[in-house]
């Protein structure tokens, strides 16, 4: 039987999550005065940790390695006063104030909230797969494929974001083959027909992955296919893979408290806001987000869910900004 967990009460404000969105909104917390504490979770700094050069993040004309980008985050937040703690949240109470966030470690009274949870791209579950991760595994087809200029790559995935990826990376591929587990790809039309019709996608269907071929120093080479109808499996020669099979938000234990879409991401009260539907309670990032999925748009949004929190909190815990007038919102 756990012991009783510390009560601990001195964090005005918690940050859930240490990616771009939750780090972004740690710094403009801790420039406020308010001296956030980040819960990192699991994977402290986001799905960046898994990427090897970030190519596109701005300010960075050589680019950068994504768990170096994400430690620089981390030293400007707590330049400023945030305190990072390696804990994951377990329950939240968000009924009534102040809130309690419970984490493997302890339980934590706030007064404000910011869910910077991110989503986890679903992965095909292969050991071989996890180890080859960021050394020609990947899956964001935006960050990584310009590292795949005139190779020959493996998309995993049958709908719409697969079809996306799949003609993305034709930019920069010589050749694209989508491997998909049904005989008939689950994607809208529109994106098939336009998939379809570029010269450099090929497609294998009733296949799955088996096993991913290579090394951390050469990269992949091969991937092992299984056709689900005959059970056969064939080498397939190819220099990347990029799964391609949908994100999952991180947001299953606000489940029942704040409101999720049918997808599971959180749902924001206005377009212009990062509130939620619990007042003092604000949401950024991936956890949000099922559209840009990118690093600098998670860090625009944690720019948001900072400023929203910080005027909560000053004046009189009103989130309603965009029931004032127009040109009233900056009127303090």
């Amino acid at each position: 039987m756990r012991a009783a967990m510390e009560r601990i009460t001195d964090y005005k404000v918690i940050v859930i999550g240490s990616g771009p969105a939750g780090c972004t909104a740690a710094i403009y917390l801790s420039r406020a005065n308010l001296a956030p504490l980040v819960l990192e979770g699991l994977q402290p700094g986001g799905q960046l940790t898994i990427t090897t050069d970030v190519e596109n993040y701005p300010g960075f004309p050589d680019g950068i390695l994504g768990p170096k980008l994400m430690d620089l985050m981390r030293q400007q937040a707590e330049r400023f006063g945030a305190v990072f703690k390696m804990e994951q949240v377990e329950s939240v109470q968000l009924i009534g104030h102040p809130f309690t966030i419970t984490t493997d470690s302890h339980i934590y009274e706030c007064e404000s909230l910011i869910v910077a949870a991110g989503a986890s791209a679903m992965q095909i579950g292969l050991p071989s797969e996890k180890a080859l991760q960021g050394f020609g595994v990947s899956y964001c087809a935006t960050c990584d494929g310009f590292f795949f200029k005139n190779k020959e790559i493996v998309v995993v995935g049958g709908g719409d974001s697969a079809m996306e990826e799949a003609t993305f990376l034709t930019k920069f591929a010589s050749k694209v083959t989508v491997v998909h587990r049904r005989e008939e790809l689950r994607a809208s039309k529109i994106m098939q027909d336009r998939a379809r019709g570029n010269p450099k996608i090929q497609f294998i269907l009733n296949s799955t992955v088996d096993e991913v071929i290579g090394t951390k120093e050469g990269g992949i080479t091969s991937l092992k296919l299984r056709n689900l109808k005959s059970n056969d499996v064939t080498d397939f020669a190819t220099q990347g893979l990029f799964v391609a099979i949908g994100h999952t938000p991180n947001t299953q234990v606000y489940a029942g408290q704040l409101e999720l879409d049918e997808r599971g991401y959180i749902c924001l009260r206005h377009p212009h806001s990062t509130a939620t539907n619990i007042q003092g309670v604000f949401a950024c990032g991936d956890a949000v987000d099922h559209v840009y999925r990118q690093a600098v748009t998670a860090a625009g949004t944690g720019c948001m869910a900072a400023l929203d929190c910080e005027k909560w909190l000053t004046h009189e815990r009103i989130t309603e900004r965009w029931d004032l007038p127009v040109g009233e919102e900056d009127r303090d």
